[in-house]
């Protein structure tokens, strides 16, 4: 990924965020050509291989997820609301926003923009 705006202007701990941001879109895409290595290839040993290799891939992303929950503002609210829960992903978001007061319709009002449901 490349710096949007002038790379003087992002503070060191900034630039560390950009940093994970675009190791974890890396590790993302090695586990998808991974992954459709493994459920294409024929030969038992290369599969075994290619799974070993995709499940690498997966726990670096992990790693940089747990780093970015660590440093970045939101991170750490978001997992705990969605990660390891057993409820459809949707329930859980109308859920959430109902806690926090459907924060999608305050932020709505407030730059006034309507719903794009209507």
């Amino acid at each position: 990924m490349a710096y949007h705006e002038p790379v003087d202007e992002i503070e060191p701990k900034d630039r560390d965020i950009h940093r994970a941001l675009n190791s974890l879109k890396e590790e993302i895409e090695a586990v998808d050509w991974y992954h459709q290595r493994v459920v294409t290839t024929t030969d038992e040993s290369l599969k075994g291989v290619l799974e070993h290799n995709r499940d690498e891939e997966i726990e670096h992303a992990t790693m940089v997820l747990e780093w970015l929950r660590r440093n970045m503002d939101k991170w750490d609210e978001e997992m705990k609301t969605y990660f390891f829960t057993e409820k459809s992903i949707l329930d859980v978001e109308e859920e959430a926003e109902g806690e926090n007061g459907d924060n999608h319709s305050k932020s709505q009002s407030k730059l006034h923009i309507g719903s794009l449901k209507e």
